[in-house]
């Protein structure tokens, strides 16, 4: 019993985490006046995306 309550709880935590990528990636794109938004496949988690990780600067970011 303890093995399947386990096994709902990993796949419930993992389906609560799809579910507000998927609200942030809606609010993110209903919401352009608010600037660039970090981007999950982009390195570090900036929105800049470049390999200047330590600059925490997402003003220089031109796509």
């Amino acid at each position: 019993m303890t093995y399947l309550i386990t096994i709902a709880l990993i796949m419930g935590i993992a389906l609560i985490g799809i579910g507000v990528d998927r609200l942030y990636r809606a609010f993110a794109q209903s919401h352009p006046q608010l600037g660039p938004f970090r981007e999950s496949n982009k390195g570090c988690g900036s929105c800049t995306g470049s390999s200047t990780c330590s600059s925490g600067s997402c003003s220089s970011h031109s796509d």
